[in-house]
């Protein structure tokens, strides 16, 4: 377990919290306009509803959302809540990050959560996994994610290809099966990823996470709509993948 005399000081915390902010407001834009074709990367802020240009105090994460008390300052229409969500989320995994992890290896733990934030919210909007974050996310735990977790390049590297095979075995045989897609080749790229930054012993840990959430969502909505899910109904898996990692994050970190 980590020593209380290792954690972090508080520059450490209050840096990764503000990236956090910041990174996570760039991913609420990329999450809301990516699916569109909307550029995030060209331009200037502006309001989804009227298309002003944003002012530089409008953009402030959280900040400028409660002063203007969740609505645009040109067309009064509400700002997607999702923007303020985002940024709190990616403020909490910079905290979260500095707290667990010295500097500047907190960094790597930073930007997996961040791009893991960004997957669970397009899948969730969106059943999209996009090959643009998937596939780096899958470079970056072979590269910089043994340096965070202490796993090596042997078990990362094993745990990509079983994580990625697995999946993709399972929606060969269902196609074949169902005569139809049932799992997307998306969620086959994120748990190879996971696999690479835990380790193939995580693997089945991960999976046994995601898919008691996932039932545990599915018998939620039952009840709250009163109605049956079938097998025609889509799931977000990749959603539940990303949240299997949270625990596994501080489990890994804290105890081994």
């Amino acid at each position: 377990m980590i020593a209380l005399a290792q954690l972090p000081l508080l520059p450490s915390i209050i840096l990764g919290s503000v990236l956090g902010l910041l990174a996570g407001s760039f991913l609420a834009a990329l999450v809301t306009r990516w699916p569109k074709g909307k550029s995030v990367m060209r331009g200037r802020s502006a309001c989804d509803a009227c298309g002003r240009r944003l002012r530089a105090t409008e953009i402030v994460p959280i900040v400028s959302m409660a002063i203007q008390r969740g609505r645009c300052r040109g067309c009064h229409a509400p700002i997607d809540g999702l923007h303020w969500k985002m940024e709190m989320g990616g403020g909490l995994i910079g905290l979260a990050s500095a707290c667990l992890w010295p500097m500047p290896h907190a960094l790597g733990g930073m930007i997996f959560g961040w791009m893991l934030l960004a997957l669970a919210l397009l899948d969730a909007r969106h059943f999209w996994l996009p090959d643009a974050l998937t596939l780096p996310l899958l470079f970056l735990a072979l590269t910089i994610g043994p340096l965070t977790t202490g796993i090596s390049f042997a078990d990362a590297a094993i745990g990509a290809a079983t994580g990625y095979g697995s999946l993709l075995a399972v929606a060969s045989v269902y196609r074949r099966m169902r005569g139809r897609e049932g799992l997307g080749l998306g969620d086959a790229k994120l748990l190879g990823a996971l696999g690479a930054w835990f380790g193939w012993q995580a693997l089945p840990m991960i999976l046994l996470i995601a898919s008691v959430s996932a039932l545990v969502w599915v018998a939620g909505v039952s009840m709250l709509t009163r109605r049956k899910l079938d097998s025609a109904h889509k799931l977000p898996f990749g959603l539940f993948l990303c949240l299997a990692a949270v625990p596994l994050t501080a489990l890994r970190t804290l105890w081994l």
